[in-house]
């Protein structure tokens, strides 16, 4: 195997241009992603029926489970992976990859059986009535009942891929069955196809899950002596520091986004108490605001290899020249996204759904939620290098501090103060506090590394 040409990227390409080669790839199948999501919304929007579009977001919180098994195999594997390249322990690189695809196999199967069983009062939980039950329960048939297992061995697999400074290939993956699902959605669900509604949405979801699984299969065969990624479970390996290595950044990530799951939740239920209508503009607006959000996200993944790569071979000078191209590129975007949305929320709502009290709902949920975006950008990508850096602990501390401490006693205090739309502020108040947090943190790991370069050289 050629390792020159797997490391060459993270040693010696200018790191503005190895920043763009990992992080663009990553960024436009985490903006496909998003659109995807929204092809949801949106074409179930043009029912003109507030709940079958309720059903949509009341699922939500479901799917976005998902991501806590994504993030404790995929992120903890994929961060195990570039730190053991960067110690040119390529055995470690592919029994770390083992480990996470078939955690991530097993853990899918177990979430199907798990909501197959308890699916009922789940639904009550979820903020689920009499009105969108029904609907709610059809959409997660597809996406959980038969689709928990494909939807998170994707992901998982471009993790893997990505981890070893293959963006391009673990971007392609997701964005077929992203695609894919953009052009099936309006099949299932309006009246000229096969009239489904929200379950059309979850078929068309299932499918192109399947899908992208199938083109990482196809990637592993084809590319199978040239690529770090292994799936033979003859390697599997149960091995400490093998465990102790993914999930000890893995379930940090996990609980965060367990953590997210609990507060979409709460949202979701303060926002139902007040009808199927606000749920609807609640749900779009969360759409909306996923694009900026996942350029962010998309950003902060994508740099993870180089800054685990760097990390862990002592390069810390570009380890900080790669954060700090980063997070200027990052913050000029957002801001200026941020504007866009402030003063254009009312347009962009209407562009779902044509229903004067749906916008109007919308439009301030927009412009409470955008305000947050800039602070939470600074925010994910401190995440990300303490994922890269196996920092889990300081990544747990920050999940914790976002719901728990901040965001959720948010909800429940503003919501209060100002009904309904007090929520939409939540997010943002918890998000400043992070961003000074995320700074103070970034400074004092630099000092220490600097301190750590200055021994070893002396």
């Amino acid at each position: 195997m050629d390792t020159n040409s797997k490391t060459e990227l993270f040693e010696k390409v200018a790191v503005p241009k190895a920043v763009a080669q990992l992080a663009i790839p990553t960024i436009l199948s985490s903006l496909v992603m998003v659109i995807y999501n929204m092809a949801d919304t949106y074409f179930v929007g043009m029912l003109n029926n507030p709940v079958e579009n309720a059903a949509v977001t009341l699922a939500a919180p479901v799917l976005l489970a998902f991501n806590a098994v994504n993030n404790l195999f995929g992120v903890g594997a994929s961060s195990m992976m570039s730190r053991a390249l960067g110690r040119k322990d390529f055995d470690m690189v592919k029994r770390s990859s083992v480990f996470g695809f078939y955690c991530a196999l097993f853990s899918g199967i177990a979430f199907s059986l798990l909501y197959t069983i308890f699916s009922q009062p789940l639904l009550v939980v979820l903020g689920a009535n009499a009105q969108t039950a029904e609907s709610t329960a059809a959409y997660l048939k597809w996406t959980v009942t038969f689709g928990a297992a494909p939807a998170i061995l994707n992901v998982v697999l471009a993790y893997l891929v990505r981890a070893e400074g293959a963006a391009f290939h673990a971007s392609a993956g997701t964005m077929s069955g992203c695609l894919l699902n953009i052009i099936l959605d309006p099949i299932f669900i309006l009246p000229w196809g096969f009239n489904m509604g929200a379950e059309g949405a979850g078929f068309a979801t299932f499918i192109s899950n399947c899908v992208a699984c199938l083109y990482f299969f196809v990637l592993l065969f084809v590319k199978r002596k040239s690529t770090f990624v292994c799936v033979n479970i003859r390697k599997l390996s149960m091995k400490k520091t093998i465990v102790l290595g993914v999930c000890g950044v893995g379930i940090p990530a996990a609980i965060q986004n367990l953590l997210n799951v609990t507060g979409m939740t709460i949202l979701n239920n303060f926002t139902a108490a007040f009808g199927a209508d606000a749920v609807a503009a609640m749900g779009i607006t969360q759409k909306i605001n996923m694009v900026p959000l996942y350029v962010a996200l998309g950003l902060s993944q994508g740099i993870m290899p180089l800054l685990s790569y760097t990390y862990a071979s002592g390069n810390y000078k570009r380890m900080k020249q790669s954060l700090g191209f980063s997070m200027k590129a990052a913050l000029s975007f957002l801001i200026a996204v941020s504007a866009l949305y402030f003063f254009g929320a009312g347009i962009l709502i209407r562009l779902f759904m044509n229903n004067e009290a749906i916008i109007g709902y919308g439009t301030r949920f927009l412009r409470g939620f955008c305000l947050s975006l800039p602070f939470m950008c600074v925010d994910f990508i401190a995440v990300g290098v303490f994922q890269a850096t196996g920092m889990g602990k300081e990544a747990l501390a920050f999940a914790i501090m976002r719901k728990v401490v901040l965001e959720i006693p948010a909800l429940y205090i503003l919501n209060a103060l100002f009904p309904l739309y007090g929520l939409a502020y939540a997010q943002f108040t918890a998000e400043v506090v992070l961003a000074i947090a995320a700074v103070i943190m970034l400074l004092r790991l630099f000092k220490k590394l600097e301190a750590a370069e200055k021994r070893r050289t002396a």
